[in-house]
């Protein structure tokens, strides 16, 4: 007795304790500031409040008939020898029938109309797109703005508005690139270009970040999306170009490629010519990574700091062989 007054008292406490504490949480798939980023919470709002029209029944259901047949109720009716009800059967079968029919519509519908190599539509008037290079690196990431001729380390900028086309690529081991409030992630596996079309329709910094375990600085793989006006981002690329470092491929590249944790933001005023595209090739057929890493092999088991007890050639073999589609899939 004394246990159960007990529980009675505890239960709404705890009730209150995690409503409490869930208020602290911060749901950035629920807060979209793009265009991509409201289509998929459309989306995954729809999908959930349809899986609760059986969702909730069952649970209702289920306290229900356990409160009724509870052994203390005498009134219950007791039917040992009952087996079967065709109206129960139609209910507990038609209706997840129609809720997977129109799941599967409608995951058909999005998974055309939100495929992320789809360029966004642009309204009459509006901002033409533009196309920032990313690439994932041990750990870290590399903005290149080939259109401005500069490149940046765990930062980028755009102006609001603007449809942005992200190619992604690789410079070691597999990864994945996602701004959560924009939109969709997608993959960054070495010698492909991948893309991703996103795009910010309210000013404001946005966190990016690295969803895909790739090692030790993993967890440090985070940038900063700044969005603001056409004059603001004029204004943060004059102060990249301010900058006196510069990106050459593939000496400076592969200094940077070196393998550093919590690496801090780096500007470039200038960059070689098709720098991405210097860096898919190297992985693919007659590419020179394989050499290149050897090459830098030094500066690479440096960086690794608390896995010097490797070789070098351990160290070039570990992060100079390419990956295959079929070993990223």
């Amino acid at each position: 007795m004394i246990r159960k007054k007990y529980l009675r008292v505890l239960s709404p406490l705890v009730l209150v304790s995690l409503a409490l504490l869930l208020t602290g949480c911060d749901s950035a798939l629920m807060d979209p500031k793009g265009q991509v980023g409201e289509e998929q919470r459309t989306l995954i709002l729809t999908a959930f409040g349809l899986m609760q029209i059986v969702v909730i029944p069952v649970i209702v259901m289920t306290i229900a008939f356990a409160w009724r047949y509870r052994r203390s109720n005498k009134n219950a009716t007791y039917s040992p020898d009952w087996h079967h009800s065709n109206k129960v059967e139609a209910v507990v079968w038609f209706v997840p029938c129609v809720i997977i029919a129109f799941l599967a519509v409608l995951t058909w519908y999005t998974s055309h109309s939100l495929d992320p190599h789809k360029p966004l539509d642009v309204e009459e008037g509006g901002q033409e797109p533009m196309v920032i290079e990313a690439v994932s690196l041990d750990w870290k990431w590399l903005f290149i703005y080939p259109e401005q001729g500069i490149a940046t380390v765990n930062e980028i900028a755009f102006p609001e508005d603007t449809p942005v086309r992200f190619r992604v690529t690789s410079g070691s081991v597999m990864n994945s690139f996602f701004i959560p409030r924009l939109g969709s992630q997608i993959y960054a596996m070495a010698g492909m270009d991948n893309d991703v079309h996103l795009i910010a329709d309210e000013q404001g910094v946005y966190p990016g970040r690295s969803t895909n375990y790739s090692g030790a600085g993993f967890s440090d793989m985070t940038f900063d999306a700044h969005v603001g006006s056409q004059q603001d981002f004029e204004a943060w690329v004059s102060e990249v170009r301010e900058s006196s470092e510069s990106l050459t491929f593939p000496e400076e590249y592969y200094d940077l490629a070196a393998p550093s944790e919590d690496a801090e933001i780096q500007y470039f005023s200038e960059v070689s010519p098709s720098l991405y595209e210097s860096i898919i090739k190297s992985f693919q057929a007659g590419g020179d990574h394989e050499a290149r890493v050897s090459e830098f092999a030094d500066s690479y088991a440096e960086g690794f700091g608390h896995g010097s007890a490797h070789s070098d050639d351990e160290s070039a073999e570990s992060h100079g062989k390419p990956m295959s589609a079929e070993a990223a899939e």
